[in-house]
């Protein structure tokens, strides 16, 4: 058995690859356009999964119902999860970005943030923990993650 991918729907495909590509750093790895069934599938994975296996790489499935108005519930989906190379590093540049960071890396190891489409995405410290330092120390949380 091999991990494929993880589907979520989003309801707007262009905040989703903003969000997903040019702020989290998800590189597009392939699209299908069906006309007929009225949505679109955009597979997603890391630059540096795919760099190694190309298409068979762990990814992230976007499906978009060209007709769908929202979704709801996206916290009982659970959640992404991602080793970052500098779990501070890249809050900051979310938070730059205007991204919420929901649960900060508090303890250097551990972040959450939430897509537009209200996916959980945890952030984890690749290796161990970097140690503790402000403003993730005192920042609360925001949201729910």
């Amino acid at each position: 058995m091999r991990y494929l991918h993880t589907m979520v729907r989003v309801s707007d495909l262009d905040s989703a690859l903003d969000f997903y590509c040019a702020k989290l750093g998800l590189k597009e790895v392939r699209r299908m356009d069906h006309e007929k069934g009225h949505y679109t599938l955009v597979f997603l994975a890391t630059p540096e999964d795919a760099a190694k296996a190309g298409q068979d790489c762990p990814m992230v499935e976007l499906t978009w119902n060209w007709d769908e108005k929202g979704y709801g519930g996206g916290r009982n989906f659970g959640h992404l999860a991602y080793a970052v190379k500098d779990i501070y590093a890249l809050c900051e540049k979310l938070m730059a970005e205007g991204v919420v960071i929901n649960r900060p890396p508090r303890d250097g190891h551990m972040a959450f943030i939430r897509s537009p489409d209200g996916i959980s995405i945890e952030l984890l410290q690749e290796g161990g923990a970097l140690p503790p330092k402000e403003p993730w120390v005192s920042m609360a949380n925001t949201g729910s993650w």
